[in-house]
């Protein structure tokens, strides 16, 4: 598919507002671009949903939205004209749409102030929201092994959300379950852990789904730092320099070890 408007507009949305993953977009070939960028799109207006309203009955109709655009397009039916809409309708396979509403519902939670109920609570959430969108991403380039992507995927949605708890805590949420020192190397710990599996089965993930996996990179650091500074949560302290990153990104993009 060609950079339209919309797909280009989709575009600047990720590197305006998600610069890690426009740079682990534009790292990846051309041709896995179009769908990427549209689902790192559509996984930013979903985010935002929540919180675009103190009102939590406009809130869940925005949620609600992005719900019914998942539902048209498992469906194979036309959605709304919208700039990141339509280009997910036309990239998206009907079969990976149903994720969508997984994610939707997940994100009913940001829409509200009460913490996880427990672990599994939490989760499903890191599941249905950083595993369901590796997955749309990492299928529609080619790859059939989902346990492997959702086990990758769980080690770097964990590693974004401690990188997101001051902001979080700022909005009067309770973000994790135990945010004690040892309960964040646990969780830190346990999503290593994920992450390193997942490696372990790095061969059944095709070289053209790869790109798909770069979102990730720089997880591992990111649980590591966590892990033995776990200070450096709370001080919205985690991660590589620009540098740092850059270089992480070059090496794991040429080598294709996500």
């Amino acid at each position: 598919m060609q950079f339209d408007d919309d797909l280009t507009a989709c575009a600047d949305l990720v590197r305006n507002s998600d610069p890690d993953r426009f740079m682990a977009t534009m790292a990846a070939p051309v041709s896995a671009r179009p769908i990427l960028f549209a689902l790192y799109a559509f996984n930013i207006e979903l985010a935002r949903a929540p919180w675009a309203s103190q009102e939590s009955m406009i809130a869940e109709m925005r949620v609600q939205w992005w719900r019914d655009i998942g539902a048209a397009i498992a469906d194979g039916k036309p959605v709304r004209r919208h700039f990141v809409a339509t280009p997910l309708a036309d990239l998206l396979k009907p079969e990976l749409a149903a994720c969508i509403d997984n994610m939707a519902e997940a994100r009913r939670w940001d829409i509200y102030r009460e913490p996880f109920e427990d672990e599994a609570n939490f989760d499903r959430y890191i599941d249905h929201t950083s595993g369901s969108l590796m997955w749309m991403a990492a299928a529609s380039l080619g790859a059939s092994a989902e346990d492997v992507v959702r086990e990758f995927s769980y080690g770097a949605g964990v590693a974004n959300w401690l990188r997101a708890i001051p902001q979080l805590e700022a909005q009067n949420r309770i973000p994790l379950l135990d945010g004690t020192p040892d309960g964040v190397r646990s969780l830190a710990q346990k999503a290593l852990e994920k992450l390193n599996n997942a490696r372990t089965s790095r061969s059944r993930i095709p070289a053209s789904a790869a790109p798909a996996m770069l979102a990730g990179w720089q997880a591992e650091a990111i649980l590591k730092q966590a892990i033995r500074e776990p200070e450096r949560v709370v001080q919205g302290a985690l991660g590589k320099s620009e540098f740092g990153k850059r270089g992480s990104l070059l090496w794991r993009a040429a080598t294709a070890r996500w």
